[in-house]
């Protein structure tokens, strides 16, 4: 099949199919324009809820942290047991009750910074709060969810470095598509799916954005947003708590390559939204096909000022996409090549 014709490609991971037309690459835009995110941020801001000593939304006072920062989140989605809920079985109209808690997660004490601006060394702290938060929550709780939603067009709606964590008693839509996909294919094939595709992507190389000791980023054959991206551990692993000292200060510096990268891309902050995938918790099933991985959901499209919509077809069809997986790739490996430097942090004049 020729790379310039439209075709369809399978995800394995989701059973989904997405639509590829790289005739429409130089198709002419008349679109809404976004507005660039703003930059130059102070490093303090007397107005944001999670600055340190601030009155958060909910009227806490946070605390004057210097580090990572972690709290619950004071409009939760969620809400722990609750004895008077139940579900409704009926053919048509079916519910269940959702018990889980949302928590927040302060990536640092600066107002001005994102994860691509931090060294490796405060990233490497992140890490180890989301394998700690991930551990203490599913020692109770099914699916633990931890999620980065950056940008305003993403739908943050506080520019101070952040992440959420929703743990909850069920398992999710999106992970119980992934869970029967790579249950089935250690079934089929007795191997870990992820593991297969990432020896299979190592040996092609042109949808490979960056490798190091520890970790692979890519461009997912079947991706769907314009430069999404797929990382992966290279060695076997369920959960983020399993991961050893040494995989996950390189899983420091490659989130800093890979993010440095985003901003290259466009010369703006890279808006995204990204989330890790392990293992489930509290079952009794064995979980041996599963593998841990985060996935990078970014929608510029074409510039810092246009996105990409899901709309018309791809809402009432199935995605569909123009730039082509190993084009994304080849531009975020050629901008992921300076290493760590590239982005500039806030210069202390800003302070």
């Amino acid at each position: 099949m020729k790379g310039d014709r439209p075709h369809r490609r399978f995800n394995p991971l989701s059973g989904d199919w997405v639509l590829v037309s790289p005739q429409r690459t130089e198709r002419p835009w008349l679109g809404k324009v976004e507005s660039p995110p703003p930059e130059n941020l102070p490093r303090f801001d007397p107005d944001c809820y999670l600055c340190p000593g601030n009155a958060r939304a909910g009227g806490v006072k946070n605390p004057d942290y210097d580090t990572t920062f972690v709290f619950t989140n004071d409009f939760s989605a969620l809400l722990p047991e609750d004895p008077s809920s139940s579900g409704l079985v009926d053919p048509l109209l079916h519910s269940e009750p959702a018990r889980g808690t949302c928590r927040v997660i302060c990536f640092s004490p600066r107002h001005d910074l994102t994860l691509a601006r931090m060294e490796a060394d405060e990233i490497r702290q992140v890490v180890e709060v989301w394998a700690e938060q991930t551990a203490e929550l599913g020692r109770k709780y099914r699916w633990v969810q931890v999620f980065e939603n950056k940008g305003e067009l993403m739908g943050c709606s506080n520019p101070h470095p952040h992440c959420q964590v929703w743990a909850v008693d069920s398992l999710p839509t999106e992970p119980a598509k992934e869970d029967r996909a790579q249950r089935e294919y250690f079934a089929r094939h007795q191997g870990l799916l992820l593991l297969d595709y990432l020896e299979r992507e190592r040996k092609e190389g042109e949808r490979v954005v960056l490798e190091s000791e520890a970790w692979l980023a890519l461009v997912p054959y079947w991706a769907v947003w314009p430069f999404e991206t797929l990382l992966l551990p290279k060695r076997d692993v369920k959960q983020l708590p399993d991961l050893a000292d040494s995989e996950r200060a390189d899983l420091a510096v490659a989130l800093k390559r890979l993010l440095t990268a985003y901003d290259r891309l466009f010369g703006v902050s890279f808006p995204y939204s990204m989330g890790w995938h392990g293992a489930p918790f509290r079952t009794e099933k064995v979980l041996d096909y599963w593998q841990l991985h985060a996935h990078f959901y970014p929608p510029l499209l074409r510039s810092a000022t246009v996105k990409k919509f899901m709309v018309g077809y791809e809402l009432l069809a199935e995605p569909q996409r123009d730039i082509t997986p190993e084009a994304a790739a080849e531009r975020l490996r050629n901008l992921a090549r300076g290493g760590e430097s590239g982005t500039r942090r806030p210069a202390r004049s800003n302070l």
